[in-house]
């Protein structure tokens, strides 16, 4: 059988084309939102990264709004989920102060957390730290621990009604070597975390 070069040369263009074809159906070019999609969550793990993550609570910072989301976030990288609770020490005391109320109060709140972060199968720790300033206490903790992200909730209620970001708030997010992520709840919006009944966290179900 003879077999005719330019017959053989038009057979394979036809099969690489037909291949071709195939191939880029399967393995369609991403879109530009696809890849600023993907180009975000690159960010997100390089900002993060193996480090931990911390959400501040004190009496004036509530981030019971943003614990559902921080949980879920941490889950998807893989970072270490720090609740730390700032509990302010008057000048007139002692820096290690017996302050049974305010530590009953930094207990209930981590216990919220801790429920919140089981039900996304987040590994959390917890941590009450006195300090004459709230600002001044979670600076201090970044410098003592590898913290990428420091999460922190507001309010727009009382004295903060003006400033819903309150003057605490505005120091860490000024001074912090970190990343720092702030939400503000809406007056109409709705805590970004899982329902949780009231007496729920404190059985530890």
């Amino acid at each position: 059988m003879t077999v005719n070069p330019i017959g053989l040369a038009v057979a394979f263009f036809i099969l690489a084309a037909v291949a071709g074809t195939f191939y880029w159906m399967l393995h369609p070019p991403t879109t530009a939102a696809e890849r600023a999609a993907s180009k975000t969550e690159e960010e997100v793990q390089e900002m993060i990264g193996s480090g931990s993550v911390i959400v501040v609570f004190s009496e004036d910072i509530h981030s019971e709004n943003m614990m559902g989301l921080t949980a879920r976030l941490a889950r998807r990288v893989k970072a270490r989920l720090l609740a730390v609770y700032i509990v302010e020490v008057p000048h007139q005391l002692p820096i290690d102060a017996e302050m049974e109320k305010e530590r009953r109060g930094a207990l209930d709140v981590l216990a919220r957390a801790e429920a919140i972060a089981r039900k996304q199968s987040v590994e959390i720790t917890t941590e009450i730290i006195p300090a004459r300033q709230v600002s001044q206490g979670v600076l201090d903790l970044v410098k003592r621990r590898d913290v990428h992200l420091i999460v922190l909730g507001s309010y727009r209620e009382g004295k903060y009604t003006d400033a819903p970001l309150g003057r605490a708030i505005e120091v860490i997010a000024a001074k912090a070597p970190c990343d720092v992520l702030i939400g503000v709840q809406g007056v109409r919006g709705r805590p970004l975390a899982t329902a949780i009944e009231p007496g729920e966290a404190a059985a530890g179900k």
